[in-house]
């Protein structure tokens, strides 16, 4: 559904990308991870048609999107980051504007309206102002806005960002709905809980390449390595060999447990201040950050060995 070649985009002399290649079949789901800045919105906007690449080629369901964007936006659903609603049209409003967008009329328009309002649990508020809804109701018409036209091939750009658990799982749950007919569905988000409960395939892109991809459970069989996490009342004290973030301190290893029960009491002064001990087990979580940066099993391996030796002696 989905075939993305070579794709390159700079601004000036900054490489946004850099031969992206990616693909998503009918009926997947492609948890798109990244850093801020990796790529990842302006790859989407792109291959929606909002954006030129200055080389490549993206074709969706067959239509070459960067040569007729037009045709491409038919069979295109896409839900920015970024709110996109209207909000002095009613909800409403609002679904039936973007269902005219793709040149549905009449009797079609309002049944699919009428369908995906009540997916997303918008079908008391249809004649509410877009404006006057609640942040997670305001986050559920934008992704229904995006879906009205029955994509073949969807774009959700962290479509969860600020929401409420309740919206949360209704957004997921209608993701799944849309993959069980066949559309192939790329899925932005910070969030690498909703990628693992999705059952999505994963695709890494890291300064403008896809570094990573495919199965869930091969990249984290791959890269993924179990973690000692310490949360401290405070900022974490600077312990050597550990990645510090706030009152987080974690320690990539191997053997979590023994490295805990070695460490402990070695903290000195910080012992105080200790809050909880987690072992982090193999996860998405730590194949992304094994990926985009931080060190390797094999590196941690040897790492937490001199943690170690030095806390202790």
């Amino acid at each position: 559904m989905l075939h993305i070649r070579g794709l390159t985009k700079a601004y000036g002399e900054h490489e946004v990308l850099r031969g992206v290649n990616l693909e998503a079949k009918a009926g997947e789901i492609v948890g798109l991870l990244g850093p801020n800045g990796a790529g990842k919105t302006t790859l989407v906007s792109i291959v929606a048609g909002l954006r030129r690449a200055d080389a490549g080629h993206a074709t969706v369901a067959g239509i070459d999107a960067l040569a007729h964007p037009e045709r491409a936006r038919a069979v295109l659903g896409l839900a920015p980051q970024e709110l996109g609603i209207y909000p002095v049209l009613s909800v409403e409003q609002n679904l039936g504007f973007f269902a005219e967008l793709s040149g549905l009329t009449g009797k079609k328009l309002r049944g699919r309206v009428a369908n995906v309002a009540e997916a997303l649990d918008l079908t008391e508020l249809l004649r509410q102002k877009a404006g006057t809804l609640s942040g997670g109701q305001k986050r559920r018409l934008h992704t229904a806005m995006a879906l009205v036209n029955e994509p073949t091939v969807l774009f959700l750009d962290e479509p969860t960002v600020g929401a409420d658990v309740r919206t949360r799982n209704q957004i997921l749950e209608v993701v799944r709905q849309r993959a069980a007919t066949g559309c192939a569905i790329v899925y932005t988000s910070h969030y690498l809980t909703e990628i693992e409960d999705l059952g999505a395939t994963v695709a890494v892109l890291e300064a403008g390449r896809i570094i990573a991809r495919g199965p869930l459970a091969d990249l984290v069989a791959e890269h993924g390595s179990p973690a000692l996490r310490l949360t401290f009342e405070g900022s974490a004290p600077a312990l050597d060999g550990f990645e510090i973030a706030g009152s987080v301190a974690t320690l990539l290893t191997p053997d979590p447990a023994h490295a805990a029960a070695m460490i402990l009491g070695h903290l000195n002064g910080s012992t105080e201040r200790l809050r909880s001990v987690d072992i982090v087990r193999p996860s998405l979580e730590a194949a992304y950050l094994a990926l985009t940066g931080r060190r390797s099993n094999e590196d941690a391996t040897a790492k937490t060995e001199e943690v170690i030796d030095e806390l202790v002696a």
